[in-house]
């Protein structure tokens, strides 16, 4: 199994990464702030429109650490990535796969039906520790509707059907969304989910770690030897790792969705750390951002049994778990792609 490693996100908006030996360097006036061997590392994100020296991407191809660029807001710009990886056989499986509907949709009903049930699971979490303070009736009809979609998902038949169902189960989830949020409702309430721009702190929030997420995610595929942009669930579109985004979806709940709650409910982050733009959107303060990068390496950090493996491993260890048994699977050891299921 893979070792955990770090990712070091920069937040710094005047800093320049450079590399000295063996060493990652965060600059800032020509000074140095920051060093890190680079095999401490398994990845860098830079917000802003930090600068890195060629010598340093060199040395982080080299050694299969990829910078990952993103706008102060964690827009996605750009990735940095040494040579790919892995068996050409996988990938070619891959893309055949991804041209077989058949495949395509029994792959897709897998990872929707994952992110079903691990939705369901953080709503019964919400009720069980909670219920003198959430509404319990919306909540019990939601969970039942949810677990009713799971016999319907199996009879699916095309990507359509399967991509409906998904987005019935989301409109369910999150419009009980709120009743998760058990302190500062005033300033933390999500109305819908909305993007591009988010316009409220939850919505920020919540778009702020799925992009976390999608770098880890793209990363592990990448280590295993398969093409994140060519995916099942979500089609091709240039610009887009479709196969990423197949795989977060089982991920969101756990990884992300949980954190958001955690965050609010434990009053980590407050409205002030949200500020309101020209054009309406909502988007982090540095002071905030920092706050919630912290919180996420110290998640990733904590010990869970994986419910296929049966083996105990770091949470940010879930997304290479994942990404491993989607590709032994291609490569016909498993007979399915076994999802992860939040326990």
């Amino acid at each position: 199994m893979r070792r955990l490693l770090n990712t070091l996100y920069v937040t710094l908006p005047d800093s320049y990464l450079a590399c000295d030996g063996e060493n990652v360097l965060i600059k800032l006036q020509n000074e140095v702030k920051f060093r890190v061997p680079v095999h401490n590392l398994e990845g860098i994100v830079c917000f802003g429109f930090s600068g890195a020296s060629p010598k340093l991407m060199k040395l982080c191809c080299d050694r299969g650490v990829a910078i990952s660029f993103l706008t102060e807001f964690g827009k996605f710009m750009g990735r940095v990535t040494g040579k790919v990886s892995g068996n050409v056989l996988l990938r070619r499986t891959q893309y055949r796969w991804a041209d077989d509907v058949e495949i395509s949709t029994r792959l897709s009903r897998r990872f929707i039906a994952a992110k079903i049930l691990n939705s369901r699971a953080l709503l019964h979490r919400a009720l069980r520790d909670h219920a003198d303070v959430v509404d319990a009736a919306p909540l019990e009809r939601t969970m039942g509707l949810m677990a009713g979609m799971i016999p319907r998902l199996e009879q699916a038949n095309t990507g359509d059907v399967v991509r409906g169902i998904e987005g019935e189960a989301a409109g369910l989830y999150f419009a009980n969304f709120n009743q998760m949020i058990l302190a500062q409702k005033e300033t933390f309430c999500l109305n819908d989910r909305n993007r591009r721009p988010p316009t409220d702190p939850v919505n920020a929030l919540l778009s702020f770690l799925y992009t976390l997420l999608a770098h880890e995610v793209t990363a592990a595929l990448e280590s295993v030897g398969l093409d994140p942009q060519v995916g099942f669930l979500h089609r091709d579109r240039p610009g887009r790792s479709s196969l990423a985004l197949d795989l977060m979806e089982e991920l969101r709940p756990h990884f992300a969705d949980r954190l958001a709650l955690t965050l609010i409910n434990r009053k980590q982050i407050t409205g002030k750390g949200f500020v309101v733009k020209e054009n309406e959107a909502v988007i982090m303060e540095d002071d905030t951002r920092k706050e919630v990068l912290t919180a996420w390496q110290k998640r990733k950090q904590e010990e869970i049994t994986h419910p296929y493996l049966e083996e105990k491993i770091p949470l940010g260890l879930v997304p290479y778990a994942q990404a491993l048994l989607l590709a032994r699977h291609m490569r016909g050891d498993l007979e399915d792609y076994p999802p992860f299921f939040w326990k």
